[in-house]
């Protein structure tokens, strides 16, 4: 979201931003409101180009999530808000130990305070369109300690079985972006960004 102004008045500090239509994609992630395959992955394809530009001027989101993705139906955009834990990609600034974001949304490398870069982002956008598509996380855990071991060693659940409608090639690029390796995901939000648009169009095709 475009930033206008940053400043301070009489003792307030604020911040004027733009006025958003529309709601987040966490109120899309219920059984009974999911929005269609398609227009998930059209709306994806959108986000990781954003972080794409992100990543390229240094920036890591860190918190990707429904949460902070605010939609607009009637104009069919998307836009990624709440850059509040974000952190300039150079390691000489990187805080190790440091968990910041949230968990059921982080990397394995984030969730285990390491140095993230942008396949951090890419893995987290991954875990929202497997929310977005079948009401459910892939990474579930009832302690913190539970669902770090979950989310680092463990597979997600199969998206397939829970969404037996959808072709096994969604399973396959959700699955990319879920690899524990960052040296496996989509290595750029540009890339993730292509790959959804095409499936999208060929979702289009098979379930018309």
């Amino acid at each position: 979201m475009t930033i206008y102004d940053v400043g301070e008045e009489k003792d307030v500090a604020f911040i004027a931003m733009d006025y958003m239509r529309g709601q987040p994609l966490r109120a899309y992630t219920e059984a009974d409101t999911l929005l269609p395959a398609v227009e998930v992955c059209t709306l994806l394809a959108q986000v990781a180009e954003a972080l794409d530009y992100a990543h390229r001027q240094g920036v890591i989101h860190r918190d990707i999530k429904p949460h902070n993705l605010m939609y607009d139906e009637q104009d069919g955009r998307v836009k990624v808000t709440d850059f509040g834990v974000a952190r300039l990609a150079d390691t000489t600034r990187t805080r190790t130990g440091a968990i910041l974001g949230s968990p059921s949304y982080m990397s394995p490398e984030q969730i285990a305070g390491e140095p993230v870069d942008g396949r951090a982002d890419v893995f987290s956008l991954g875990v929202s369109a497997f929310q977005l598509l079948t009401a459910e996380l892939p990474f579930q855990g009832d302690t913190l300690a539970a669902l770090a071991y979950q989310i680092s060693k463990q597979k997600p659940k199969a998206l397939h079985e829970l969404r037996p409608d959808l072709p096994t090639v969604v399973s396959r690029v959700i699955g990319k972006a879920l690899q524990k390796n960052p040296d496996r995901r989509y290595q750029r939000g540009a890339e993730f960004a292509e790959t959804l648009r095409k499936l999208s169009t060929r979702l289009a095709k098979e379930l018309s």
